[in-house]
This record gives C-alpha cells, structure tokens and sequence, in this order.
C-alpha cells in the first residue's frame, strides 16, 4: 500500500509531464486509495473493540468457572456430609426396630393411655364451652336488663326532676318564708319550717301553712306513683309545753302526723303512699348554738320517693 501510494506521490509530481487524463485517473484512484484506508481503518478500530469486549468475557468467563468448581467442591462435602448422616439414620432405625417386642407393647400402652387422657380433656373443654356459653347467654340477657334498668331509672330521675320543678312552681308564694325544694339522690325534698306551719310548742297549723301543705297535695294528686314521707325535726330545746305529750319525740310525731292528715283530706291522694315519722332533735341540719340554727331545725321534711317495684323485680333478675 505504501509503495503504491509512493507511486502515485511520483505520479504527482509527474503531473506536468503527463497527459491530463492520466492525471485525473490517477487523483480519482488516489481518492479510492484513501476512502478505502479509513475504511480498513473504521474496520481496524471495530475488530480491536470487538477483541477488547471478547477479552473481558473470557476474564469474566474464567471467574464464573472458578465460581462454580467451589460450588461444585461445596456440594461435593454437603453430599458427603448428608450420606453420612443418611447412613448415621439408617443404624438408628436399624436399632430401633431392633427394639424389644415389650418396649413396643408398653409404648403403645403409654400412647393409650395419652389418648384416653387427651378425650377426657377434650370432653372437659366441651363441657367447659358449653358452660361459657350459657355464661354468656346469661350475661347478655343481664346485659339487656341492666339497660332496662338504667332506661328506668333514667326516666325515674327526669319524673323527679319533673315532680321538683312542679312544686317549685306551686309554693313560690312561699319562697323566703323558710320553704326549700331540692332534689339529691333520686329524691325530691320539701323542707319547711316550723315558723311557716305552727306556733312555738304547737301542732296546730296555722292558715298560711295549711295553704302551703294543700298546694303541695295538688301536686303530689298528679304524682300517685311517688312514696311521701313526712317527717318532724325539732332542735334541741326540751319540750315544755303541756297536755298529753311529754317530750321534742312526740311533738315532731304529732307534727308530722298533722301533715298527712291534712294531705289525705285530698280525696286523689292515696293514704298507703303517705308516711309520718318523727326524728325529735337528732337530725339537725344546722347548728343548735344560734337561734337562727334553731329556726332552721324546727321543720317538716317532706321526702318525696318514686316507687321502684320495676326496678326491684329487674334487679331480682339480674
């Protein structure tokens, strides 16, 4: 090639001396030369890649086949290793079924006994979930009753409440004339002094009182499910008066007395709903040192309960 290029270099230079044809045949086969030498070039550079690339596969090649002639030596020992285990469990089963008719019989005496055993657990575990069962159909029944319940007791509070705001209503002409209305624990309480309903020693209401104790009756004719007990607290001055009582016991018995009588004259007033009772000075609700304290001692207490019969046969269910 190179000589051949030198040629046509000459041929060049020689360019004068030749004819003009022979001038362009050569430059256009000089042209061919060169196009055919990048081209041989382009080619060179290829196969010179092509021989990098094949030599990084062979690098790569040797590395995957050291790779697996360790695996290959890996495996090799595990398959040692798990034939001698495979020929350490075959002398076991040897020996074992070496073992004596007797062991057997008394290895599968133990195995029925076990299962006897494991029946009796199992039917204990049945009876056992039977009686979770029933546990639980009784606890959603009680479940059910006890929301009942509380649904009553709700309703119970709301008529009391009911009940608190309608006497409010009636005796608020008697508001600061020592009347209070309150309700705690489910109950309502009426108190009045004894200033608003008897004179001192007396169990002998006076007119204002006896309008006080009939507008309170209106109210409880509307309530007949409501159990009314009336009691009488004195202070603790002894009882000095005269005639047939003797001491502060029989004046707030015959005081509370007086008060159911005059709520039973209210035809719409059951009488087996009314109760007296006297607690005499020993339920003090103030101190008995002043005489306001006194004052406010000396009273009926009218204690206003709902009837709980549904709440009592619910509870008994429970």
């Amino acid at each position: 090639m190179k000589t051949y290029l030198c040629i046509v270099g000459a041929g060049l230079m020689l360019s004068s001396c030749v004819s003009s044809k022979v001038y362009k045949d050569l430059e256009s086969r000089y042209d061919e030369l060169k196009e055919e030498r990048a081209l041989l070039a382009d080619e060179n550079q290829m196969l010179e890649r092509e021989n990098n690339t094949l030599k990084n596969e062979k690098i790569g090649l040797s590395k995957s086949l050291e790779e697996m002639r360790a695996e290959r030596d890996r495996l090799r020992l595990e398959y040692e290793g798990a034939r001698k285990r495979l020929a350490q469990l075959e002398s076991s089963y040897d020996a074992l079924e070496k073992q004596s008719s007797s062991a057997l019989a008394e290895n599968a005496q133990r195995n029925r006994s076990l299962l006897a055993d494991l029946e009796e657990q199992e039917r204990i575990l049945d009876q056992k979930r039977s009686e979770l069962e029933k546990l639980r159909q009784t606890m959603e029944r009680q479940s059910g009753r006890v929301a009942e319940l509380e649904g009553i007791l709700a309703a119970k509070e709301a008529a009391m409440k009911n009940l608190k705001d309608a006497i409010s209503k009636a005796l608020l002409d008697f508001e600061g004339k020592g009347l209070t209305v309150e309700q705690r624990d489910g109950k309502v309480y009426v108190s009045m002094e004894n200033k608003l309903l008897f004179n001192s020693g007396s169990w002998q209401i006076n007119s204002e009182g006896r309008r006080a104790v009939n507008q309170l009756g209106g109210v409880l004719a509307s309530n007949p499910d409501i159990s009314v007990l009336i009691e009488g607290h004195t202070d603790n001055v002894p009882y000095a008066g005269n005639g047939s009582l003797e001491d502060n016991w029989d004046l707030s018995v015959k005081r509370a007395t007086t008060i159911v009588k005059i709520l039973s004259e209210n035809s719409q007033i059951d009488p087996a709903n009314l109760t007296a009772a006297g607690k005499s000075k020993y339920v003090p609700v103030a101190d008995n040192g002043s005489a306001t304290g006194k004052a406010k001692n000396r009273r009926i207490e009218v204690v206003l309960t709902p009837k709980l019969d549904e709440v009592s046969k619910l509870l008994s269910e429970i």
